[in-house]
């Protein structure tokens, strides 16, 4: 049963494929926002996955983060997710990224349960 309060994080050692420079983002070899984001979705799947029935998934629909510092290559980042709302089939998570250092994304996510072979048929339509 998925209820408020179940929680994960994943951590990395951030390695050039994981920067900026790398990801087309920016130019510098600093941890990416979008390599930051895709850390605090995987967080937040991981919290919920063994709620899920065989025929479930999540989705992600939405996310607002603010990127608040630089991780250099070589340093360790911890990913978090805590589920902090159910409303039917939307989940809302509190999502924060820290570095050895510091702080350095917070936010929120949203995600969506919905029925894996649903969710795919609709998305292979559009290719017909």
């Amino acid at each position: 049963m998925i209820e408020v309060g179940l929680n994960a994080e994943i951590e990395i050692v951030v390695e050039e494929k994981d920067t900026a420079a790398f990801y087309g983002s920016g130019l510098v070899n600093v941890l990416s926002t979008p390599r930051v984001i895709s850390l605090l979705e995987g967080a937040a799947v991981e919290a919920i996955k063994n709620e899920l029935t065989g025929d479930e998934t999540s989705v992600g629909t939405k996310i607002c983060i603010e990127h608040i510092a630089p991780t250099p290559v070589g340093m360790k980042v911890l990913a978090s997710a805590k589920l902090i709302k159910v409303d039917g089939r939307k989940l809302t998570f509190e999502i924060s990224a820290r570095d050895e250092r510091e702080l350095i994304a917070r936010g929120t996510h949203e995600r969506f349960i919905v029925n894996f072979n649903k969710f795919m048929e609709k998305a292979r339509s559009k290719k017909k």
